[in-house]
């Protein structure tokens, strides 16, 4: 446990930070899902949407580092490979 008020103040920050960063993977993790059923389906106009729904949330997840930027590269490529039908 700190001591010192300011460590006190950063292990506060730390644990809103760590859930907002859970929110990011866990949205994209639920996207990618919703991707995969719609493409399953064959429904071309949901795959679509589902995929720049997906894209963005990678996007917003990599700039705020709550994910690695190589690996949401890695997700947005298996994404439109999917998506294309590869």
């Amino acid at each position: 446990m700190p001591n010192i008020k300011q460590q006190k103040r950063r292990v506060s920050i730390a644990a809103r930070q760590r859930l907002e960063n859970l929110h990011y993977r866990s949205a994209a993790k639920t996207l990618y899902r919703r991707l995969e059923t719609a493409v399953a389906e064959g429904d071309k106009n949901a795959a679509a949407e589902a995929h720049r729904d997906l894209v963005r949330c990678l996007d917003k997840a990599a700039a705020s580092r709550a994910m690695h930027p190589n690996r949401a590269a890695r997700k947005k490529s298996q994404a439109a490979r999917l998506v294309a039908g590869t």
